[in-house]
């Protein structure tokens, strides 16, 4: 798209003047309600167009929604680029079928975790929030990030879209996510816990209970013989546990600025495919 769309009425006509096939959706999170996103691909599916999306508050807020509304125009809602950059995590369900996927925990933000990394090398907060930004891993404001926002929206997607499959099943909202972020943590609480074998991670999880799926992002100590505290820099990490596979697990490798771009192109390779 050659300039900025500011407003609904501008996607519509932008959507009728170049007859678009496909909408490629990618502007800001915004947890509150996931809008002008949700409009966005709400504007595509009608028109005709295949709607693809890097943008996760669609996901949190809307994802039933636009996914029946693709359904009833025979379009795709793709966003693989959602979590965990390029990598098939949505996409990996619909190939293990009859399997029920009971919970999950994992390392899902990039920026707390270089944060960390520096702190318990000697770093305050404030400097080692500064390098993560001078790297290009974290933005100006990263209160999403530090704050645990970003990983609370990815594990309510992860939630609504592998966990909740039962139309009955009532999507989890992001205040139903246990939530805390890293700012109270300090290079001193982390340097004695590595020197006492633990390291300090952002940890992402949900589980299946009685009651229904309980989720929780939250600084936690993780054993250094685990593989989780061995996930370093800007990696991502991700345990499933299902009914089949007691343990299937994902790691991400330091992925480049390309990542996304590339969850993006495989949904599109999907939908022309």
């Amino acid at each position: 798209m050659p300039s900025v769309v500011k407003n609904l009425a501008e996607v519509n006509s932008w959507l009728k003047a170049a007859q678009a096939d496909v909408l490629f959706e990618a502007t800001s999170l915004n947890v509150e309600n996931g809008e002008p996103a949700i409009s966005h691909i709400k504007a595509a599916l009608e028109h005709g167009a295949h709607a693809i999306t890097a943008n996760k508050g669609p996901i949190v807020h809307a994802y039933r929604e636009l996914r029946d509304l693709a359904a009833k125009q025979g379009r795709r809602f793709l966003f693989e680029s959602t979590v965990m950059d390029g990598i098939p995590i949505f996409s990996l369900f619909p190939q293990l079928p009859a399997i029920r996927l009971q919970g999950f925990h994992g390392i899902l933000n990039s920026t707390t975790n270089v944060v960390l990394e520096q702190m318990e090398q000697g770093l305050s907060f404030e400097e080692a929030l500064k390098k993560a930004q001078a790297l290009g891993v974290a933005e100006t404001d990263a209160s999403h990030d530090i704050d645990g926002w970003d990983a609370a929206v990815k594990t309510a997607a992860l939630v609504n879209v592998l966990m909740l499959s039962n139309e009955n099943d009532v999507p989890i909202r992001l205040d139903q996510i246990a939530r805390d972020g890293i700012r109270h943590l300090t290079p001193q609480a982390l340097r004695t816990a590595r020197r006492d074998g633990w390291a300090f991670k952002l940890v992402c999880r949900a589980r299946r209970t009685a009651n229904g799926v309980e989720a929780s992002v939250q600084p936690e100590k993780v054993r250094t013989t685990e593989p989780m505290a061995r996930i370093n820099g800007t990696s991502s990490y991700i345990y499933f546990e299902t009914d089949i596979f007691p343990g299937l697990a994902i790691t991400e490798e330091n992925p480049g600025l390309y990542a996304t771009a590339y969850g993006m192109l495989a949904d599109f390779v999907r939908v022309a495919s």
